[in-house]
C-alpha cells in the first residue's frame, strides 16, 4: 500500500467536518467569545498504539490556522494511559469545533492499530504473519490498512484489482469445468491477468491438492480445523504460500499458527475493532 498522501488525509477531514458541524456549531458559537483562546492536550485513556495522528492535527488546523498542534508521540508507538498524544492551542472556537472529528479519526485508528498489536503480539515466535482484509468501513479502507500497519500487521490485497482470489463462489460456478474447477480458474486467471498473484481458497485437502498441482501462489486455508490445517500444511510442504481464515480470534491465533501456515488473515482488525479511549482536556 502506498503511504497516505496528505491530499488525502485533508479531504477526507474536510468532509468529515462538513458533515459534523454543518451550518455551525450552535452550542461554541452560543458559549464561546469570538477571541477566546485555549489550551489543551489530547491523553490516552488506556494503554494504545498509535494511529492517526495527522488527521487529528489536519481537523485543528482546517477550523483555523491559528491553531497549534504539537505532536508528543508517532504513529505505531506504543503508549501508557495517560501519555499526551498532542498538544494544543490556539483559537477556542476552533478547537471545540473540531475535537470530535479529531477524536473519531484518532480512536478508530488507535483501536485498529492496538488490536492489530495484541494478535501480532500472539505470534511472537511463530513463523506466521498477521494479515487484514477487505472487510474495511466502506470509503475508509486505506486508513484503516494504514492502521493495521501501524499496528504491526501486513496489508493484504487492497482491491479486487491486484490480486486474483479464486474463492467458493467462484468454483461453485465452475464446478462442471475439466479437469476441475480450480485448474480451470487458475489457468483462466493466468492469462487473463498473467502479472497478477493468484490465491485460491480450498475447503478441502483434496481441494488442496487440486490448488498445488494448478500452481497457485497462495492457498488459502478456510475453516480448517487445526488438525486439518496440520495435514494441509503438510501436503503443501512449502511448494507454495499458505494462509489460514474462519473464525479466527485471539484465543485461537496461535493454535493456528502452530500449524505452520505463513499467514493468517483477521477481519476482525478492521471490522470489529474496538475505539481506543482517548480524550481532549483542556488546561486551566
Amino acid at each position: 500500500m502506498q503511504p497516505l498522501s496528505t491530499s488525502e488525509i485533508r479531504r477526507a477531514v474536510r468532509d468529515a467536518l462538513a458533515e459534523d458541524i454543518g451550518r455551525g456549531d450552535a452550542t461554541t458559537l452560543a458559549t464561546i467569545p469570538r477571541g477566546a483562546v485555549a489550551r489543551a492536550v489530547v491523553r490516552a485513556r488506556e494503554p494504545l498504539v498509535v494511529a492517526g495522528l495527522e488527521f487529528a492535527k489536519v481537523a485543528f488546523r482546517q477550523r483555523s490556522s491559528s491553531v497549534r498542534v504539537a505532536a508528543r508521540s508517532r504513529d505505531g508507538q506504543r503508549v501508557k494511559s495517560g501519555a499526551t498524544l498532542l498538544s494544543v492551542s490556539g483559537p477556542a472556537r476552533a478547537i471545540l469545533s473540531a475535537e470530535r472529528v479529531a477524536l473519531n479519526f484518532l480512536q478508530r485508528l488507535s483501536g485498529i492499530a492496538t488490536l492489530t498489536a495484541r494478535y501480532v503480539e500472539a505470534l511472537k515466535g511463530t513463523r506466521a504473519r498477521i494479515l487484514d482484509t477487505r472487510k474495511t468501513t466502506p470509503g475508509w479502507r486505506r486508513f484503516e490498512k494504514y492502521a493495521v500497519a501501524c499496528g504491526g500487521g501486513r496489508n493484504h490485497r487492497f482491491g479486487l484489482d491486484d490480486m486474483v482470489l479464486i474463492k467458493d463462489n467462484h468454483l461453485a460456478a465452475l464446478r462442471d469445468a475439466e479437469p476441475n474447477a480450480i485448474e480451470a480458474a487458475v489457468k483462466r486467471a493466468r492469462k487473463s491477468f498473467p502479472r497478477l498473484r493468484v490465491e485460491v481458497e480450498a475447503d478441502t485437502l483434496a481441494q488442496v491438492a487440486q490448488a498445488v498441482a494448478a500452481r497457485a501462489d497462495v492457498i488459502l486455508l478456510d475453516n480448517m480445523a487445526p488438525e486439518q490445517l496440520r495435514r494441509a500444511v503438510k501436503l503443501v510442504a512449502r511448494r507454495v504460500k499458505t494462509e489460514a481464515s474462519g473464525g479466527v480470534n485471539l484465543r485461537n491465533v496461535r493454535a493456528i499458527a502452530a500449524s505452520g501456515v505463513d499467514d493468517i488473515p483477521v477481519g476482525a482488525l478492521t471490522h470489529s475493532a474496538p475505539a481506543a479511549d482517548i480524550g481532549l482536556d483542556f488546561e486551566s
